[in-house]
């Protein structure tokens, strides 16, 4: 690791108003507008792993837009400024920084889980499968550079599980809900189940491009979708193995297929079978489970707190700040705002509007 590697030392979370600010921060979006004056100014968000800022430029920015562009890393020098009662940075200077210098890391969300601790546990599960076939399906997908992109993509580019990791989080939290489930009603089909659970969402790892950030859709994953993309995956590497029974092929492809679980979710058939019916509903409740639960990080410990209205759940939630005994937690009078400070779509107004409902898929 060289020197420059260290130069992030202050992170979107920790800012406060009034603060100095000189550090490097990765742009996430870009404006260049003009004030009712007719000055042009540069309006920027700003990211790094903890979070979003926005930021602008009033000086130079004409120069400055031509030099700067979403996915680069700046060093700036800034001021930190309340408006709106919301932080923000008022840039003087501004600085492009070479990528190689500078560890993609501390500019990249990432999950709670290390990747050693989730391979062993993908290990688990995948030694317990009984049906052969499963068994060497299973095996063959995950080995080597599709493993590797397993371990490190997202699980979508906004919404849930939305870093680096959280496609194999999301996966083995799926997996393992459906083995309780297995346990709870045995006349589930076990190995169907636990195979449909692990790659119902293996096309994202084509899906997204997460090698650089903010993450982006490749041109195959917005002109076929995961859903598609998966189901091919899966057909061709089973075509590879002597003996795997048709209709058992077809029902592991319906599970991919179907776990959206509904047309307009982009499901190109509703799920009809046991396992395919259950599989929708724990990939649905892990995405809701995930999606607030990052909202409950931004609670105060020992407090009880509602968010704003949030479009994709069509009401309000009563959080709570997490790790602490809840027993006694008052209830906080002021709103949440819908955002973990990562993903550009979590910041909602408050409503009372019903809009239609939008999956967390």
């Amino acid at each position: 690791m060289t020197e420059s590697h260290n130069l992030k030392t202050l992170f979107i979370k920790d800012l406060q108003d009034g603060q100095q600010v000189r550090d490097l921060f990765l742009i996430s979006k870009k404006n260049y507008a003009e004030t009712k004056a007719g000055k042009p100014y540069l309006a920027l968000t700003l990211m790094d792993k903890s979070g979003e800022i926005e930021a602008r430029v009033w000086d130079d920015a004409k120069r400055l837009n031509q030099l700067t562009e979403v996915g680069k890393v700046v060093s700036v020098h800034s001021q930190v400024k309340l408006f709106r009662d919301q932080l923000q940075l008022n840039i003087t200077s501004l600085q492009i920084q070479p990528l190689d210098q500078v560890s993609l890391e501390d500019f990249m969300p990432t999950g709670p889980r290390s990747t050693e601790e989730m391979k062993t546990e993908l290990t688990c599960l995948l030694e317990s499968t009984a049906d052969i076939h499963v068994g060497l399906l299973l095996e063959n997908i995950f080995q080597g550079e599709l493993l590797h992109q397993f371990l490190m993509a997202p699980a979508a580019k906004m919404m849930h599980h939305a870093y680096l990791g959280g496609l194999a989080e999301h996966t083995i939290s799926v997996s393992g809900l459906a083995m309780k489930m297995c346990d709870h009603y045995p006349v589930l089909d076990r190995d169907l189940l636990l195979a449909g659970a692990l790659l119902h969402d293996i096309g994202k790892i084509e899906e997204f491009d997460f090698s650089t950030v903010p993450f982006t859709y490749t041109d195959s994953g917005r002109l076929v979708g995961h859903l598609v993309m998966g189901s091919e995956m899966v057909r061709k590497r089973a075509e590879n193995i002597s003996g795997f029974p048709a209709n058992r092929l077809d029902q592991l492809i319906h599970l991919i297929l179907s776990h959206h679980g509904r047309y307009e979710f982009g499901s190109p058939c509703l799920p009809m079978t046991m396992e395919a019916i259950l599989l929708h509903h724990l990939d649905d409740i892990d995405a809701k489970m995930n999606f607030i639960g990052r909202l409950s990080e931004q609670v105060d410990a020992n407090q009880y707190q509602w968010s704003d209205y949030q479009r994709t759940l069509e009401r309000f939630l009563l959080l709570r700040g997490q790790n602490e005994d809840v027993a006694d937690m008052p209830l906080h009078d002021g709103n949440l705002t819908a955002t973990d400070g990562l993903q550009e779509t979590t910041s909602l107004e408050k409503s009372t509007d019903k809009p239609k409902q939008t999956p967390l898929f």
